[in-house]
Formats: C-alpha cells, sequence, structure tokens
C-alpha cells in the first residue's frame, strides 16, 4: 500500500507550482533501469530544488519496490557538515529503504559490482518501538521509544556517473539498495547508555587495513540526534514513523568504491564492555 501512496503523492505534487522541475516518468523509468542492470546513469535533469529531488524519489521508489521488496523504514544521509557541504545543502535528507536492505546477515557475500556505482559505508541502525517517537525530542524519549540499535553495513549504490548534487541525492533515493545487519542489541533506557552511543569509535577495516574511523558524534553531535530531526522532515511531508520500521542513522564513513575479494568489517568500541562488529565479504 505504501508505494502506492507514494505515486500518487507524486502525482499530487507535479500538478503544484512549486514542484514543475519534478523530472518526468520516463526519465525516473529510464534511471529505474540504470538500477536494475548495474549501470551507472546521467543525472536527472531540470530539478531546481530538493522538492524536485524529493518528487523524483517517490517515483522512484514506486517503481523499485516491485523489486526490492516493500519499505521498510528510513535511511538518513548528509549527517555531517562536510557531507552537506559538498552535496551543497544544509541539513541531512531521507530516502526509503526496502526489504532488500536488511535481508542479508554479517558474513554475508555480495558480488562487488552489485549496483550500478556501488560502495560501502559504515552504519548503524535501530527499530521501531513507540510511534512515540514522532514527538521524541531528548535522548532519553528516543531510548523508550526504540527497542534494538543494529550493527549495520550499508552498500549504497550511488547510480549516477556524474553529475551528483543534492536534488539528484534526493532523486536517486539517498543510494539506498543493500546492507549487512549485526546482531541486535537491546536499548537500555539510560543516560549511561547514551553516553556510551557518544563516545563510542565506529572503525570501518578492509582485511584488517583501517579505511575510516569516527566517533559517535560525527551524526548530528550524536547518533540519536539523528531521529527527531527524521520525524519532523517526515512530519512536513505528512508522514510519521510506524513500529517496526527500521532507521538507518547515516554514514560513520564516507560512501567508498567495492573491491572484490575484500571482507569488510565495521566495529564499534565502546559501545558495549567488548567491541561489537559486523561483516560483508565481496565476490
Amino acid at each position: 500500500m505504501r508505494h502506492l501512496l507514494l505515486a500518487a503523492a507524486a502525482s499530487l505534487a507535479i500538478a503544484g507550482p512549486a514542484l514543475a522541475a519534478c523530472p518526468s516518468d520516463e526519465a525516473v523509468e529510464a534511471l529505474s533501469r540504470a538500477l536494475l542492470t548495474n549501470t551507472p546513469a546521467q543525472p536527472l535533469t531540470g530539478m531546481t530544488s530538493l522538492a524536485d529531488g524529493q518528487c523524483a524519489q517517490d517515483k522512484l521508489v514506486a517503481i523499485m519496490v516491485r523489486h526490492w521488496g516493500r519499505p521498510i523504514g528510513y535511511k538518513v544521509g548528509l549527517t555531517n557538515p562536510a557531507a552537506q557541504q559538498r552535496f551543497g545543502v544544509s541539513h541531512p535528507v531521507t530516502g526509503t529503504i526496502y526489504e532488500s536492505t536488511v535481508r542479508l546477515q554479517s558474513g554475508a557475500e555480495v558480488p562487488a559490482r552489485f549496483g550500478s556505482v556501488p560502495t560501502v559505508e559504515a552504519d548503524l541502525m535501530v527499530r521501531v518501538r513507540d510511534e512515540a517517537i514522532n514527538q521524541a525530542r531528548t535522548h532519553m524519549d528516543v531510548l523508550r521509544a526504540i527497542d534494538v540499535i543494529i550493527p549495520f553495513i550499508e552498500l549504497p549504490d550511488l547510480v549516477l556517473a556524474s553529475g551528483m548534487d543534492g536534488p539528484n541525492l534526493l532523486g536517486i533515493n539517498v543510494g539506498a539498495r543493500l546492507g549487512v545487519v549485526g546482531e541486535a542489541i537491546p536499548v537500555q533506557v539510560s543516560e549511561e547508555f547514551a553516553a556510551r552511543l557518544a563516545s563510542m569509535t565506529v572503525v570501518l577495516a578492509s582485511d584488517q587495513r583501517e579505511l575510516a574511523r569516527a566517533p559517535g558524534t560525527a551524526l548530528l553531535g550524536h547518533p540519536l540526534n539523528v531521529i527527531p530531526w527524521l520525524a519532523q522532515d517526515l512530519a512536513s511531508r505528512g508522514e510519521r514513523l510506524r513500529v517496526g520500521e527500521m532507521i538507518s542513522l547515516g554514514g560513520f564513513s564516507p560512501a567508498l568504491p567495492t573491491e572484490a575479494g575484500r571482507t569488510y568489517t565495521v566495529t564499534y568500541d565502546g559501545l558495549l564492555a567488548a567491541p561489537v562488529s559486523v561483516n560483508v565479504r565481496t565476490r
């Protein structure tokens, strides 16, 4: 049902003058074909605002759910100032994640060329326990409204051969495609647990070689800060978070090109008494 609502919303949006530059159905269908054939695509042209990119995303998601499964939550991108500056926007952006995004378990093997422009990124995921999350504004409010935190390697597909900007990043659904999940960690509703989320160190490595590291504070100053931002972003479009939905909180590392024959590991040091990790192999 949700993909039908997305398609309906997109149709309504096209009629409004503010979204006059929303890409055509034909342009978005061509983008979907590039995704399905793992072929780099040209950027969507004519968009003048992030609203146009959102309109394109709604159309794209309505197509891709037929192939990648129903929407099961959201991902938040551009959660640090450097990434925002690169794309010329002043805030994060939201994409929709699919069933296929969370289908793979730690230790899975994927083709290095799993997408048009395949990449790997250190991430972290949570699951919604209570719809009170839509009104959550403090860290304790957020922790009460989620039940687990999940180590997560995102495998985004950046799709475009060139020309990536803010509207196009939204238009390609912020690169949502695949991912690998680790063992879920039950949430502790305490200031101490919130503090560990902020002070932990997240490391992305490939076969023992460190590729990137970042503190928990790399995501909007605290990983839990992402969720109130997302709830408000969704509310601005008449949407809300639902029980059971997953939220990908954002990249602790850049989205790096995948290479064949590698094992990529993300380790969270300081979150629990012993380091926690998740990994994926490429072929």
